[in-house]
């Protein structure tokens, strides 16, 4: 029987829940939500939906399928929260960024994902291997870290054309430090972009519900080996 995966994409505004890339349901988010909040409104969002394992990407450091901090931009309990109890089916959980990275994976070569919005997340890609990164941390000139030249904060101050030649300069500094074939650009502000240089993909929202597929998804003969999240 076909696994039915429900692909769920937390977010610091929205929690988005995808059964498909047609066929998806929300509900709000925001900085007070917390683990038993996010439980209950999961289990009602979802009432009349089948499934039988979950992929869930998380905005925080996620090891092992465990939550490393607090989010920036949800609650404060969420260190170590075990969904797969809570929710009632085995669950994979991962980053958010790292999440979509693995859903724009394009089969071949080193690929950088990061993506624009609130913050800055971030993972790596190379042959069946998923690096889960927070770049968005790293220093920035006048004490600052890059996410806040690079994200929502960052346009506010910049305005929109200095703040895309802020993006381009950053992201071409990160590809060549990850030595990466190409980077995929994402994130809330992408559609900002008309256009990329070479090197630079645009992503996909839909691309995380495929990158939640591919958490569960495995070769047929026992050689092969699904996923690796390092």
């Amino acid at each position: 029987m076909k696994r039915r995966i429900v692909v769920v994409d937390i977010g610091g505004s929205f929690v988005k829940l995808l059964m498909s890339e047609r066929v998806e349901r929300e509900f709000a988010s925001g900085p007070r939500m917390t683990s038993k909040q996010f439980v209950a409104k999961f289990k009602e969002t979802l009432h009349g939906w089948k499934f039988d394992v979950a992929s869930i990407g998380f905005p925080a450091p996620v090891h092992n399928g465990r939550i490393l901090r607090n989010p920036k931009h949800l609650g404060k309990d969420w260190v170590n929260f075990n969904f797969a109890p809570a929710l009632g089916v085995p669950v994979r959980v991962v980053n958010d960024a790292a999440m979509q990275a693995l859903g724009s994976y394009l089969g071949k070569g080193r690929m950088l994902f990061l993506g624009l919005g609130t913050g800055l997340g971030s993972a790596l890609v190379w042959d069946r291997n998923l690096m889960s990164l927070e770049l968005g941390d790293l220093p920035y000139p006048n004490g600052k870290i890059i996410e806040e030249d690079l994200g929502v904060p960052g346009l506010a101050k910049f305005g929109n054309k200095k703040w895309k030649r802020q993006v381009l300069y950053a992201v071409t500094q990160l590809k060549r430090a990850f030595i990466a074939d190409y980077v995929v650009l994402g994130g809330g502000l992408v559609h900002r972009f008309a256009r990329f240089p070479k090197g630079i993909v645009r992503g996909q929202n839909e691309n995380a519900f495929l990158g939640g597929r591919r958490l569960w998804q495995t070769k047929r003969n026992s050689h092969d080996l699904k996923w690796v999240l390092v």
